[in-house]
């Protein structure tokens, strides 16, 4: 990972980072609270030769006592100095307990032992440091041999007696919060990065990177909950949802695709992802432009396209399909954008034999003769095949990719199955990008534009009005109402 990425991780994960940071600190805030105070008393011991005769006992005398003076500073520890010190103080305890509380150390290339007790009670650490201390002294006394003359080599002074401690070893507030804070930020962002590296979801393009090199034509925020996002092209004007439709039409148009034949399958990996409506919404934005668009109802699983426009379902793409009608008698026009649509019809029990028949081919074929382009919603690709037949007669697909929907394998999976079949992947549309991720995507610019008067409309600065086509088939026959 990259600097940005982390950066990228920390921004996406602020909230649980910011948690267990503030976690940890009230825990280590805590913890200093509710523990009880010690305190800690030292007293030091210094190791010198005791008489000295000739230089020889001064030189065995000063090497006895630094080869020695670990091995005095572990019986500081031991039951022979500590129980004394328990029997003359009238401690309840056990050389083993006592021994818990007492630390003897060396300084470095010294002869001194540092004897530091710590006790609840500040009172009771200096009397058992001193105590500790004056029978190491004794002990020292006996356990060092006598030298040639009979006299002691090495005595033990205290040099430093214990004092009364006026402020309490611990808990260290202050280092414990601060321990805390390390602590916490270290858990915070690992379990961040953690969170993003096990996430599989395509939730960024560079997500979808990692799985194709497929291009991403198209990226679109994540629709108002009120809205929905159905209409965005009509009901969200000069937002950066409908800005995004309407950058995804014109990256279509240069794609190269042959004049006549323009029909773009559009589909997803799994259900969820936002196909219908991204399919919707790039078929008005071309409406809206003045081509001729039809849309086509291709989902024979859970068609939509006609409850969204609020169009009858019942006759359709299957009554073309079985010879029960013709793409005049059952075109509906959606009036404010002149979009033609054609419904599902009937969901017939065998939706992918009857979308893999020659009449299919034969409708998009004369479709794509009378519309400048045929936009088809299918089912999505994982679960069934129909997007795939689809797709190999018709001049591709685009692939709509939900933002924390599909995971990469599945989009992989995806991917694959359209290969397999020799189907150009026109591109792919990230979908419904979440608030949190729209910075990554530069969304944070203004969509104000100057109103302009209806004699400055852009439809009249230089260029012929198209007129919308007349309406057919149903939707005439509401208009005219002969139909119920």
């Amino acid at each position: 990972m990259e600097f940005r990425d982390y950066v990228r991780v920390t921004r996406k994960h602020w909230r649980s980072i910011v948690a267990i940071v503030l976690l940890a600190v009230v825990g280590a805030g805590l913890y200093s609270l509710l523990s009880k105070p010690t305190y800690t008393a030292t007293t030091s011991i210094f190791l010198s030769v005791a008489s000295v005769n000739t230089a020889g006992d001064l030189n065995s005398g000063s090497a006895y006592a630094a080869n020695q003076v670990k091995s005095f500073a572990r019986v500081a520890t031991a039951p022979i100095v500590l129980q004394p010190v328990i029997d003359s103080l009238g401690l309840k305890t056990t050389p083993d307990e006592l021994a818990k509380k007492v630390t003897a150390t060396v300084p470095v290339n010294t002869a001194t032992i540092d004897v530091s007790v710590v006790d609840g009670d500040a009172q009771q650490s200096v009397r058992i440091a001193n105590a500790v201390g004056h029978q190491l002294v004794t002990t020292v006394k006996e356990l060092s041999p006598p030298s040639s003359n009979g006299a002691q080599t090495v005595a033990a002074t205290i040099i430093s007696p214990a004092e009364t401690p006026l402020r309490p070893t611990t808990p260290r507030t202050a280092l414990n919060i601060a321990l805390g804070l390390a602590v916490g930020l270290l858990l915070g962002v690992g379990q961040a990065i953690l969170r993003d590296v096990l996430n599989t979801r395509v939730r960024s393009e560079q997500d979808i990177a990692t799985v194709t090199d497929r291009a991403i034509i198209g990226t679109i925020t994540m629709a108002p909950p009120r809205k929905k996002g159905v209409l965005a092209v009509e009901a969200e004007k000069n937002t950066p949802r409908a800005e995004a439709y309407k950058r995804l039409r014109t990256n279509l148009q240069f794609l190269g695709l042959e004049e006549g034949h323009r029909a773009i399958v559009v589909t997803s990996t799994v259900p969820g992802e936002g196909k219908t409506t991204t399919a919707i919404n790039v078929a008005l934005s071309m409406a809206t432009a003045g081509e001729r668009v039809l849309l086509i109802d291709a989902d024979l699983r859970r068609p939509r396209v006609a409850s969204h426009f609020g169009l009858e379902a019942g006759a359709g793409l299957t009554s073309i399909l079985i010879g029960r009608a013709t793409l005049d008698d059952v075109i509906q026009t959606h009036g404010p954008s002149g979009l033609d649509v054609l419904a599902s019809g009937p969901i017939p029990p065998n939706p992918s034999e009857l979308l893999g028949f020659t009449g299919m081919a034969n409708l998009l074929s004369e479709a794509t003769h009378l519309y400048d382009v045929v936009i088809i919603d299918t089912p999505p690709l994982l679960p069934v095949t129909d997007a795939a037949v689809l797709a190999h007669i018709t001049s591709g697909a685009l692939v709509v990719v939900g933002s924390r929907v599909v995971r990469r394998a599945e989009l992989g999976a995806a991917l694959e199955s359209l290969e397999r079949v020799d189907t150009r992947v026109l591109g792919l549309v990230l979908n419904m990008i979440q608030k949190e991720d729209e910075d990554h995507y530069g969304y944070g610019y203004s969509h104000k534009y100057e109103t302009l008067a209806p004699s400055e409309s852009i439809v009249t600065k230089g260029v012929a009005p198209v007129a919308p086509l007349p309406a057919r088939g149903i939707a005439a026959d509401r208009a005219a109402g002969e139909w119920a």
